[in-house]
């Protein structure tokens, strides 16, 4: 299984597969297989409730403040987290505890002429002879706030001639029905090894599967026969022949792609992408040919890198990430470092066997599934994948019909007439099944004669000690991933000059060694203001909450406790318990003294006896009804103002099922808020961490109360509240959505949030969640199917609040989109957001200024600080790091925003584009405007990494897996029998599947809720 590290945490749930941690502590993300690690930024340590006792929700993205981590995902933990040693020992710092090392300090810092401030000035004033358009604005100028500077970031110049001309070639095999999966990858191995292809081998590149790039012209027609023989079989008379055809597309000019990255407005539509995906697979030939590939553009060597154990048959390997862009007059390549599970290799009966002694249930499915073996029982190496574990036979019992004994045999016994092996473990173990998906009959091997085959990446999703063990070898200082990528990566790349085998010199293409520089400019963090007290310093974009009273205090008159009894440790002893006492009369006394009205009634304290979990889900079905009895029992939930304030929820430990379960039955069934504590945390004896813990709590309770916690100046304001000087009601929205992850349950929606400011203190975002079809469309399915009504009901909200007013400007942040999808949220989004305008106000036309923009964390680029005297004791950037120039778009309206402080790992900046744009945001209005409004994120005394209205819709996500976390978070062996074998049957399934999360969601957060941050 590959990660993400994204900021902070959405395959992401189901965004995707084959994501690798990048280089740094694992984040957003998830899409897919990324493991969720997220959690709330603490603002002065500890930390509850939401994402913090959901463990891996299978596509989840990490914490979006303080660091790089849990940033995968990717997403997505405000810090890196890990070890700062590893092979060859310290890693980037002073052992003694100094300051960290800075990559390249001492070396000069050349800026290219490319980057002059005459060039680039140049090129947005031609910007200015095209008529401006909302849709994809052209960059309206630079950013010129802040302390300027330069930094050294992770692409490197690629040189080749301008006029270059490469030919493309379609790879056609035949029969193609029967060139499968690794066939194809075999068969081009044997093309490569004709001679009808030797005179060409050495200055072409091909992806082994449908494409061909070539220095020079190739003859046409150009068929090789070849027959197929694995690489250790004999002749074989028998072997299956193809013919591989390679067929001429197009001619590549580059001096298309030179004219684009020109900055000449009239070039910039130009058709690029077959010119820089040819560029990319020539570069990354050398790392094809010699490395494992694991999504588009990771590669891992296995063979020659540091062997990581993350569990039982799973180890981690350090790879890189590559791939060509195309910058302003220069090309560049992108270059990071990535981390990735694998399976370890060996026999799969022994892993089998270690499973069965150190676990109670065997090798998971999960586990098996998709997992390649090969064998050597027909005197050949052969390849296979699993398609399930036959759990319930073993190789004495699974039986089969034999058209060469002709009848029904054993397993063990067709090894042994046929192959005269005798299995050592006929009983003791399972078989396997190794069909085609698509056949009715089943294939059976027994395990002790397959071997797990070398460099294959892990398919499962990684649990929480497998992803804990991987943020420590993946979360290393800045200095030490700047020197792995300049020297260990151009090696293992083939990017060196001269490399042995590498196809670079034939095709005229050389890389630049050293890093680019670019200017850089580190904005200054706003002042931050409570109700009373004095104004907390901002350092190091964090700041202390002492002595201080939140701007508006909720009220939490009628609050209640629910004690979650288990038998752990650190529970209290019962309702009576003296020390509950104390511990929630310290409680109350942090919420009075920071302003929260109520606190001086104590609560009523509730007591619920639960089981022990146990792999029985039933165990935990049966606990949420008995806490679901209790709350009805005891509170009056029959109208909303008799409902308590919130419910104090204290376990003892993390549950993947009752943390949800609460949630689920709180936020959807009962209409009540609730928060959690973890007594091991908040139970803290040691000096000011427990009413650091407090700290953190009370931030949450006064936002799901409706209260406010900090301010802005009004100067930080000022671009949302009086943009030009005029008072202007704006309305500020987050959109983003998650999807379930590889191990949900077939026909698991992916789930949408739309969340928005209520007034001009933007610090209360209620939001909407809808359910959404996963594959509703194929060529869109990130983008929000209900998008309109959900934003009608923010619209009306904002309306209700604002006696009867509707924004003048609305500014939207949205999540989750990748580089290629811009053009689909102004095709798919943008007409659904103009529609909800249109009926919000049917009689009186209604059109805001609209502004769309999208936030990235699923980049990979890296930035390094010129010297230690600018850059945090970690050896990271500061805060306020923005980038506009130098790696940014020749011609789109973006740059990167690092707001927060990177704790530990290597800090990952925010990527932000504009891709509509009605209200002619100038840089550093959007620059600026969305650095200071990091600092307002309501759970944290702290910046975080993602703009608060796309964070927000991020948790709002989260939270709403939780209501189907059954669904989309299946954590139990799954059935080893074969589900449903025809695409009928699948489709089928997955229908079911969605009617029944519709049943779970029902009416969706509940009436009483609705219009509240429940979600925080």
């Amino acid at each position: 299984m590959t990660m993400s590290q994204q900021p902070g945490g959405s395959t992401r749930g189901g965004r995707g597969r084959g994501r690798a941690w990048q280089g740094q502590a694992p984040g957003r993300g998830v899409r897919g297989s990324t493991p969720s690690t997220r959690g709330s930024p603490a603002p002065s340590g500890g930390g509850t409730d939401s994402g913090r006792f959901s463990g891996t929700t299978g596509g989840g993205r990490p914490p979006r403040g303080g660091g790089s981590v849990p940033s995968h995902g990717g997403q997505s933990g405000t810090s890196g987290g890990g070890s700062s040693r590893g092979r060859g020992g310290f890693r980037g710092g002073s052992p003694a505890g100094g300051p960290a090392a800075v990559f390249a300090e001492g070396r000069p810092l050349t800026q290219d002429p490319r980057l002059a401030d005459s060039e680039l000035n140049g090129l947005v004033q031609s910007f200015k002879s095209v008529k401006l358009q909302p849709d994809m604005p052209l960059r309206p100028g630079w950013g010129t706030l802040g302390e300027p500077g330069v930094v050294r970031t992770n692409f490197f110049a690629v040189r080749l001639k301008k006029d270059a001309v490469y030919y493309e070639y379609e790879i056609a095999i035949s029969p193609n029905a029967q060139a499968k999966g690794n066939m194809r990858f075999r068969i081009m191995q044997l093309v490569e090894q004709a001679d009808a292809f030797r005179p060409y081998i050495a200055h072409v590149a091909h992806d082994r599967s449908q494409r061909l790039v070539s220095v020079s012209k190739l003859p046409q027609p150009l068929e090789i026969p070849i027959r197929y023989l694995e690489e250790d079989q004999a002749d074989d008379p028998k072997a299956p022949t193809f013919t591989v055809e390679i067929k001429f597309l197009s001619e590549l000019r580059m001096s298309k792609l030179d004219k684009h990255i020109s900055g000449k407005p009239e070039h910039r539509n130009a058709d690029t992408q077959p010119l820089v995906s040819a560029l990319n697979l020539i570069l990354q030939q050398y790392a094809q040919r010699h490395g494992v590939r694991v999504g588009r553009n990771k590669y891992f060597f296995p063979a020659s890198s540091e062997h990581h154990p993350l569990s039982l048959g799973v180890e981690a390997f350090r790879g890189f990430f590559m791939s060509v862009r195309p910058m302003y007059k220069q090309l560049m390549v992108n270059i990071n470092l990535c981390m990735t599970a694998f399976y370890v290799p060996g026999n799969l009966a022994w892993v089998m066997i270690d499973f069965q002694r150190q676990t109670h249930g065997g090798m998971p499915d999960e586990f098996a599934e998709k997992l390649k073996v090969s064998t050597r029982h027909l005197g050949y190496t052969r390849l296979y994948t699993i398609r399930r574990i036959v759990t319930e036979k073993s190789a004495r019992q699974a039986k089969f019909y034999c058209e060469e004994f002709r009848g029904e045999i054993t397993v063990e016994k067709f090894f042994k007439r046929k192959h005269n092996i005798d299995l050592r473990h006929h009983s003791d173990l399972p078989v396997i099944d190794v069909s085609n998906p698509r056949s009715d009959k089943p294939t059976y091997l027994p395990v002790e004669i397959c071997e797990i085959i070398p460099g294959q990446a892990y398919h499962g999703k990684l649990d929480p000690k497998q992803t804990a063990a991987m943020i420590k070898v993946a979360c290393n200082p800045p200095a030490f991933n700047g020197d792995v990528i300049v020297n260990q990566g151009f090696t293992d790349l083939g990017l060196r000059p001269n490399a042995p085998g590498a196809t670079l010199a034939a095709f005229g293409i050389s890389v630049d060694h050293e890093m680019q520089v670019v200017p850089y400019r580190r904005l200054p963090p706003p002042s931050i203001s409570y109700r009373s007290g004095k104004g907390p310093q901002v350092r190091d974009a964090g700041w202390n909450i002492l002595d201080v009273k939140l701007h508006v205090g909720g009220d939490m008159t009628n609050w209640a406790v629910l004690l979650v009894q288990e038998g752990r440790d650190y529970e209290f002893g019962g309702s009576a318990d003296p020390a509950l006492t104390a511990f929630l009369d310290a409680f109350r006394a942090k919420c009075r003294n920071i302003g929260i009205s109520g606190a001086d009634k104590r609560p009523k304290i509730m007591s619920v006896s639960l089981p022990l979990p146990s792999r029985d889900t039933r165990n935990r079905s049966q606990a949420i009804r008995a806490i679901r009895d209790v709350l009805e029992q005891n509170l009056d939930l029959r109208q909303r103002s008799t409902k308590p304030s919130f419910v104090l929820v204290l376990l003892s430990a993390v549950d993947k099922y009752i943390y949800p379960g609460i949630k689920q039955l709180a936020d959807v069934e009962l209409g009540i808020h609730t928060v959690h504590m973890l007594l091991n945390k908040a139970r803290d004896q040691r000096p000011n961490k427990q009413d650091q813990y407090f700290s953190n709590v009370v931030l949450k309770v006064n936002t799901k109360l409706g209260g406010v916690n900090h301010q802005l100046d009004e100067n930080s304001m000022r671009w949302l509240k009086a943009p030009g000087g005029r008072a202007t009601k704006t309305m500020v929205m987050g959109i983003d959505v998650t999807h379930p992850s590889p191990l949900s349950l077939p026909g698991t929606p992916s789930i949408v949030a739309v969340v928005a400011s209520i007034d001009d203190r933007f610090a209360q975002f209620p939001a909407s969640l809808a359910l959404q079809k996963p594959d509703w469309n194929k060529d869109s399915k990130e983008m929000v199917e209900s998008l309109t009504q959900l934003t009608i009901e923010r619209l009306q909200l904002y309306k209700k609040r604002n006696a009867g007013k509707l924004p003048e400007r609305i500014l939207v942040f949205r999540d989750g989109v990748s580089e290629g999808q811009y053009e689909q949220v102004l095709r798919h989004e943008l007409p659904r957001l103009q529609a909800a305008f249109k009926q919000i106000s049917p009689t009186v036309p209604y059109k805001p200024k609209l502004s769309i923009i999208v936030c990235g964390k699923r980049h990979h680029a890296r930035f390094w600080p010129p010297d230690s005297a600018h850059a945090t004791k970690n050896g990271n950037t500061r805060p306020g790091t923005v980038v506009d120039k130098g790696i940014t778009d020749v011609y789109d309206f973006d740059f990167y925003l690092q707001a927060h402080n990177g704790l530990q790992g290597h800090v990952k900046a925010t990527h932000y584009v504009v891709v509509y744009d009605e209200n002619k945001l100038d840089a550093d209005t959007i620059q600026q405007g969305t650095h200071t409004v990091s600092y307002l994120y309501a759970r944290a005394t702290k910046a975080v990494s993602l703009v608060p209205a796309a964070y927000y819709a991020d948790i709002a996500c989260e939270r709403g897996r939780e209501y189907l976390n059954v669904l989309m978070n299946v954590n139990e062996p799954r059935s080893s029998a074969a589900g449903p074998r025809s695409a009928v049957d699948r489709q089928a399934q997955k229908e079911a599947m969605f009617e029944r999360a519709k049943q779970m969601w029902g009416a969706g957060v509940h009436a009483d809720l609705k219009d509240t941050m429940f979600y925080i």
